[in-house]
């Protein structure tokens, strides 16, 4: 399975543009674009949107290995077991490994081609780092476990298990962990064409 940094990097070749040029595209600094692409930095989401967009695919296409043409089924108890990507992390931290666990991303429907939505089932540890940023879009979350703390411009909101949110992205936000314990979310984000 090819990294994050890898599919960016084979997309950058199909479309002749340089690391300096895809930094430039896509408003993110030169360090970030090599960090991730040289030494398998994930980012926070909307740096992840900003990367795609600047390359003319949807996020998917960074992510996913193969597609199907048809519907996907994920059944009970499949739903996410393998996470997609970790974030959340502080900037030198890489992997879970070193002792944190940030937000990881299981994907609902990885390999649905041509999809405008991303679902992801994220479980978001206590010891997630997250700025509020924007990105394009819209994004709607639901709490499966736990409470999640949701900060969309000045407006801080706390949801519990079964309660949910809708939102423009373009709004700088972000998504943590409430009341000192883990949480689990499924978020569907969508990507305009």
């Amino acid at each position: 399975m090819a990294t994050l940094g890898e599919h960016i990097v084979e997309l950058c070749k199909i479309r002749s543009v340089s690391t300096e040029e895809l930094a430039e595209r896509s408003g993110l600094s030169l360090e970030l674009i090599r960090r991730i692409t040289e030494n398998g930095h994930i980012p926070d989401l909307a740096p992840l949107l900003k990367i795609s967009r600047s390359l003319g695919v949807r996020l998917g296409t960074l992510l996913d290995d193969h597609e199907n043409l048809g519907p996907v089924v994920t059944r009970a108890g499949e739903a996410g077991e393998t996470p997609r990507f970790i974030t959340g992390l502080p900037s030198e931290s890489k992997v879970k490994d070193e002792g944190r666990e940030g937000l990881t991303f299981k994907p609902l429907a990885a390999y649905k081609s041509g999809r405008r939505m991303e679902p992801f089932i994220v479980d978001i540890a206590v010891d997630a780092e997250q700025s509020k940023s924007p990105h394009e879009g819209e994004e709607f979350i639901y709490v499966l476990n736990g409470s999640v703390s949701i900060t969309y411009g000045a407006s801080a909101y706390v949801l519990r298990t079964g309660d949910s949110i809708y939102y423009d992205s373009v709004v700088p936000h972000c998504v943590l962990a409430a009341d000192g314990a883990p949480a689990r979310i499924l978020a569907v984000i969508y990507e305009p064409a």
